[in-house]
């Protein structure tokens, strides 16, 4: 299984890929629950996180991604 790090940055720099189809699924420690992003909610990777643009700023760290989906269909998971 391909890094999530790795896979994030393929769907950023690959031009075969089209960031809008994927959406990521973190697991939310309060709320319990695995909370869809589409990738393009994505500022910017840095470090072990990824940030989020929204209303401010979220730093979620890429260990909570449980998977990936393109176009409905997971393509990552991590178990």
């Amino acid at each position: 299984m391909i890094p999530i790090q790795d896979l994030l940055n393929k769907i950023k720099w690959d031009k075969r890929e089209n960031p809008k189809e994927y959406i990521i699924f973190y697991y939310d420690r309060i709320l319990k629950k695995l909370i869809p992003i589409p990738y393009t909610k994505i500022k910017k990777l840095e470090g072990s996180f990824m940030v989020l643009d929204n209303e401010e700023e979220s730093n979620i760290p890429l260990h909570r991604i449980r998977k990936v989906a393109k176009n409905n269909v997971v393509v990552w998971e991590r178990k």
